[in-house]
């Protein structure tokens, strides 16, 4: 058998197919290409030149003197006190100018001087305590050691917003008793008489010891279901009787509804 290099026939080949040409997208051209030439040109071409730079000769007239280029100190001026300054002194008097005379002055600064230190009042230290064992110092008022709440105007009144919570549970009271004494009119409701409560009690604290001597008496290894619910279940009646009790117990007065 011949070895070809044609490729092997195939369905696919039968119908010939058109080649397909790939264009290229167009150039991109930034549209400020003209207007970047345009100061490419203004700024740049202007200032080139073939050999040395044309310059301005400098006039013979004005050449570099010496030290013109040091800096130079502002010209000197007379200082004068201003009149209206608060520090300004009096000026010195003449030689021509006499002294007022006739004044005297019968003030005995020595004893006046004793006098007002006799009579002043000694300065207090200002309090201080010592923080460290060198003996460094710190202000005694702000340290929380002074007593200073102790001295305001109202240390020790109860404050306006417990008074305020006072009378809002006070109106809150009467409001319920008002409410309780309009359904016992309606015949709705009775209170539950001193008796009865204590009879009540007492027959709860008695179911509740009925209950313990039960508890008491299951069987020490609970390995059944039945044992189990059953001992779940006087828990859970306790526990509501001690619920019971301590409500009864809370409240001196009850009221029954007769519905």
């Amino acid at each position: 058998m011949s070895e070809t290099n044609c490729p092997p026939e195939s369905i696919y080949t039968l119908i010939p197919r058109e080649e397909q040409k790939t264009t290229k997208p167009p150039r991109y051209m930034s549209r400020f290409r003209d207007q970047v030439k345009l100061e490419k040109n203004v700024n740049k071409s202007s200032s080139k030149t073939m050999g040395p730079a044309k310059v301005d000769v400098p006039s013979p007239q004005k050449y570099l003197q010496k030290h013109s280029k040091e800096p130079k100190l502002p010209e000197k001026k007379n200082f004068k006190y201003e009149a209206c300054e608060p520090h300004s002194k009096p000026p010195v008097p003449a030689r021509t100018e006499k002294p007022l005379m006739g004044l005297y002055n019968d003030k005995n600064f020595i004893r006046t001087n004793a006098v007002e230190n006799i009579m002043a009042v000694p300065k207090k230290p200002q309090p201080a305590y010592a923080d460290t064992k060198k003996g460094d110092k710190q202000p005694l008022e702000n340290s929380g050691l002074v007593p200073k709440y102790i001295k305001k105007k109202d240390f020790g009144q109860t404050p306006e917003y417990l008074l305020q919570r006072r009378e809002d549970v006070k109106k809150a009271q009467e409001e319920y008793d008002d409410y309780v004494k309009e359904r016992m009119k309606e015949g709705a409701m009775k209170q539950l008489s001193g008796e009865e409560r204590h009879k009540i009690l007492q027959s709860l604290k008695k179911n509740w010891d009925d209950l313990l001597h039960q508890y008491q008496g299951l069987s020490v290894v609970i390995d059944t279901a039945p044992k189990k619910f059953r001992k779940e279940h006087l828990e859970q009646e306790m526990r509501q009787l001690e619920k019971d009790i301590e409500l009864i117990e809370r409240h001196k007065t009850i009221y029954i509804a007769n519905n």
